[in-house]
């Protein structure tokens, strides 16, 4: 090992964030790093420290005697710095403010909510609410200071003084009901909704990433109907009133049971992407760069299948 000491926070809180999360990818996606970048990491503290850390290809992961040596110093270490953080924080600038979260994905409270309830026993000051209702334009409330942080799939239409930070990629799946004849198909094509009713949320056509991807290009319009619950869009396509697009990992539990079916959409797949927008002066309190790792570590921990964007 090197004279001078190589280990930093940053291998400390990669060390945690693998551990946590289990393999290369999820923890590059709870660091908000490339995978490549952490694998570079890896390799470079082992190179200094001259051990490998964690076997490679083991499942479950499993770390060396040095890899859980620094697993028990970021286990003392970590917390007391992010402590001392946020309490020079509130000594510097105050820790009172808001954070009104305005959303625009209707299947995003699985992950949502527990990083919520994490920032609120980090900073009890802090007033967290979530604006009533989904919105059309969720930026639109932060340029009117009626929200605070959005929530949004879509990154082409970003005003100025307004910072849009990245949290992760998804696959949208088609789903059916069992035994539909299209299950026989190894994905679905924009024809393949042609005439089957549509399933959606009650949102703008803008905000649906099947009908702005697949469906608008290829002149499809199926006949539509709504619900803003995913749980009674899942018990519509099961009993076989029609198709639908939800995240693959907002449907894992119900294809687990056999409830409902799946297909891909489109020979690559249809993928969404999801973003945290804030404004800039906002992104630099604690407490708000707090909320987003908090997000993208409890996405990486608890999602299957999401990817870093």
């Amino acid at each position: 090992m090197s004279a001078a000491n190589p280990i930093e926070l940053r291998h400390l809180r990669t060390l945690q964030a693998l551990r946590e999360s289990g393999s290369l990818t999820r923890a590059a996606l709870a660091l908000n790093i490339t995978q490549s970048a952490l694998s570079h990491q890896l390799k470079g503290l082992e190179d200094l420290l001259g051990s490998a850390l964690f076997e490679r290809k083991s499942q479950p992961l499993r770390f060396s005697a040095a890899g859980q040596r620094l697993l028990q110093l970021a286990e003392a270490v970590l917390p007391q710095v992010a402590e001392a953080a946020r309490d020079l924080s509130r000594l510097a600038a105050g820790a009172r403010g808001s954070l009104r979260l305005a959303v625009e994905c209707h299947t995003c409270f699985d992950w949502l909510m527990p990083a919520m309830d994490a920032l609120r026993e980090r900073w009890p000051e802090v007033e967290l609410d979530i604006v009533s209702g989904f919105h059309a334009d969720p930026i639109g409330l932060l340029l009117q200071d009626r929200a605070d942080l959005a929530i949004v799939s879509d990154d082409s239409d970003c005003p100025g003084g307004v910072l849009l930070q990245p949290l992760f990629g998804f696959e949208i799946l088609a789903v059916l009901p069992r035994a539909h004849p299209l299950l026989a198909r190894p994905w679905l094509s924009a024809e393949d909704f042609a005439g089957q009713a549509l399933i959606t949320y009650p949102v703008p056509d803008e905000q649906l990433d099947l009908i702005r991807q697949v469906l608008a290009p290829a002149g499809v319009q199926p006949p539509r109907r709504s619900t803003e619950l995913t749980a009674a869009m899942l018990q519509l396509v099961a009993s076989g009133r029609g198709l639908a697009a939800l995240p693959a990992w907002a449907l894992h539990s119900y294809l687990a049971r056999n409830y409902v079916a799946s297909r891909p959409i489109g020979p690559q797949g249809l993928h969404g992407r999801l973003w945290a927008a804030l404004p800039e002066a906002l992104a630099r309190r604690a407490y708000a760069q707090d909320f987003l790792q908090l997000m993208r570590e409890t996405s990486a921990r608890s999602l299957p299948g999401i990817t870093p964007l």
